[in-house]
């Protein structure tokens, strides 16, 4: 599918975008271009890979015109620039608004300009039923992508929805390593909190396959396990091995969830079942040839995918900490 494609990606120097390129070299595309706007990540990026296929730009997704120029020539976009922290966006709206949701629909105009065949769109679990302002423009986002594919172009837009990705840039798991470690303790928002997680190996494995499967329009879902974070944190401190880690609660931040879910209640009536890794968020538009395509999946049984359920072990979080190389 990749072979001797050229393949762009927004935001592309941070975990997401590590993890992305080293599973897309292996797929012999003629080219990756990365387009974002820190100089200091794209050289630490270019010296560890140094493979002549991988191309920097530096830009911002809220320059139009520059992004056009940059993305000229791509088959497949891949958009991952965002501001995604949540205290961050809340603090700073006018500013999340920007590159959230007028550069996405930059990367939307500037990918029918220059004819690519198809974009992904990265998204959260948080812009289900969202309860922040990182949520709600990532849920604008959505809305933007699935509409593109009605506007009278040969480019293909979808979207994948995902969780916590366990190692990526201000990931919990590094939070919590150097607090047990430097600090004794650990901070948890509130004890009954529950996420959703995935190693970032499997999330970007995933990611392709959506990319293959995706006619245009659809919303895949990735399926998460979920666990408390307390006994994330707990599993932790008991890996490492240093007696008397206090668990200090430090109360909900602004915007902040007690659990997740990964589709809303209204969702679920047009949500399907589409194989053992995806559910599928049938657009509410009506994008041709979509809702036929997946016509023989079974709709969800559950009102709501919600990281209160199906909790893991703590058994089940060891080895996911294993598998993430965060344990040994």
């Amino acid at each position: 599918m990749f072979t001797n494609k050229s393949i762009f990606i927004t935001g592309g120097t941070g975990s997401w975008g590590h993890e992305l390129v080293r599973q897309m070299l292996e797929k012999d595309p003629k080219e990756i271009v990365i387009f974002s706007r820190n100089e200091t990540s794209q050289v630490a990026m270019k010296r560890e890979y140094e493979d002549p296929r991988l191309h920097f730009v530096i830009g911002d997704i809220r320059d139009r015109e520059a992004l056009v120029s940059a993305s000229a020539g791509a088959d497949y976009i891949y958009h991952l620039a965002a501001l995604k922290h949540v205290p961050v966006c809340e603090e700073q709206p006018y500013e999340a608004i920007k590159t959230n949701i007028i550069g996405t629909q930059n990367v939307i105009e500037a990918a029918i300009e220059n004819k690519v065949k198809k974009v992904m769109y990265i998204s959260t679990d948080k812009a289900s039923n969202p309860s922040n302002l990182y949520g709600m423009t990532k849920a604008v986002g959505e809305k933007l992508i699935i509409q593109a594919n009605l506007l009278k172009s040969q480019t293909r837009f979808a979207c994948v929805r995902g969780g916590n990705v366990l190692g990526t840039n201000g990931s919990v798991i590094h939070l919590f390593l150097k607090q047990i470690r430097t600090e004794n303790r650990v901070g948890i928002t509130d004890r009954r909190m529950t996420r959703f997680f995935l190693t970032l190996e499997d999330a970007i494995g995933l990611l392709f396959k959506a990319t293959e499967d995706s006619l245009g329009g659809e919303t895949f879902v990735l399926l998460m396990p979920t666990c408390r974070i307390i006994d994330l944190a707990e599993v932790l401190i008991e890996a490492l091995g240093k007696p008397n880690v206090r668990i200090e609660e430090t109360g909900i931040r602004p915007g902040e969830k007690i659990h997740e879910i990964l589709y809303s209640e209204f969702e679920s009536r047009s949500t399907v079942v589409y194989d053992q890794q995806y559910l599928v968020v049938l657009p509410s538009l009506d994008i041709p040839g979509v809702k036929e395509h997946y016509r023989h999946c079974p709709q969800v049984n559950e009102a709501v995918y919600s990281s209160a359920d199906l909790l893991m072990t703590k058994d089940d979080i060891r080895k996911m900490l294993v598998k993430g190389r965060f344990l040994p």
